[in-house]
Formats: C-alpha cells, structure tokens, sequence
C-alpha cells in the first residue's frame, strides 16, 4: 500500500515544501548576493551626485533660514528643507529627505546628493535583513524550519549508489565541509 512506503511521502511532502519555498528561497537568494558586496556598492539605496555653480552667496558668520533659501532659489528649488548647518566658515550644508546640498559659499560649488531606493532590490533586502521585525520574524523562522524539512527529506528520495548512503553522503558531507573551512581560514 502507497500510504505506508514513507519514500513516497518524503517526495510528496519534499515536493510541495520546495514549492512553497520557491519564491522564499528566489527573495533570499537575490538578496544575498547583494548584501554579499555591500563593500562595494549599497544594495539598498542608490546614490547620484550632481555638481553645480550658483556663484558666491554673501554670508554672515552664522547660517540662517534666508541664506538656505537663497541657495535653494538659486537652484530653482522648492523652499523647504529639513535641517542646515555650518561645517566651516564658508561651507552650507542643507539636508532634505533623501537629499542633500552642500555649498561652498565663497566660489558658490554645490554638490547635491540624490538618494533613492532601488526597486526590488530595497524590499528584498528589507525582508532577508528582517528590518520589519514582528511578524515577518515568525515567516522567516516558519521558512528556516521548511529549508530543513527539505535538508531532511531531500538527503531519502533516492535509493543505491545515488542515494543518500551512496553518493549523497559524500556530497552532503562536502556541503558541510566548505562553510567549515572558511569558518576555520577567516577565525
């Protein structure tokens, strides 16, 4: 009888874990190859520089609401802004949500800072990093259990020589042994 042979179990339950999986395992592996090589490059965010000229801005010692404005006039930019400061005597700094302006002020040299998400990317590294927290915590430990249900199940599907105490233990065996020896090289 089909019900008691528990091979034909682990290729069922082995089969609609994997795809229930599927689009988890997709999410987690897109993110980590980019957070993988956040040394060189922001995986999240993308980051786009603009340098300009609005020519000297007469200035006092200490930066005001007036003198941000007529920056940002002289960039025909909206008014507003979130914060501003002085680095230096003659330096402006004016930060926006996801932007920011700083102004040499004596030669007028701006260098704007455009920040902006980058699609896809941002919300599957928001959900491999767990920055949702709560819920989503719950998600990603139930998917953890699921990848080791088909560990489990996927080393029994096969019989002989290509089985699991075939084959299959050697190369299982391998997947131990690699994140092993780099634990060992870089510790």
């Amino acid at each position: 009888m089909r019900g008691h042979n528990w091979r034909w179990w682990f290729h069922a339950i082995h089969r609609d874990v994997g795809y229930l999986c599927a689009g988890l395992v997709l999410i987690y592996a897109i993110s980590g190859i980019a957070v993988n090589h956040v040394a060189d490059w922001n995986p999240s965010y993308s980051t786009t520089r603009v340098q300009s000229n609005v020519g000297p801005v007469p200035h006092g010692e200490d930066v005001d609401d007036a003198l941000a404005r007529e920056v940002l006039g002289r960039l025909s930019s909206s008014p507003d802004y979130l914060a501003l400061f002085q680095p230096g005597p003659h330096e402006l700094r004016i930060l926006r949500e996801n932007h920011s302006i700083d102004v040499r002020l004596d030669t007028g040299e701006v260098a704007q800072e455009f920040v902006a998400r980058r699609p896809g990317l941002y919300q599957v590294n928001f959900l491999h990093l767990n920055h949702g927290k709560e819920l989503w915590t719950w998600v990603a430990d139930g998917f953890a259990v699921l990848l080791i249900v088909l560990a489990v199940t996927g080393m029994f599907l096969l019989k002989g020589k290509n089985g699991f105490l075939g084959r299959g233990l050697w190369i299982a065996g391998a997947g131990l042994v690699v994140p092993l020896f780099f634990y060992w090289f870089y510790a």
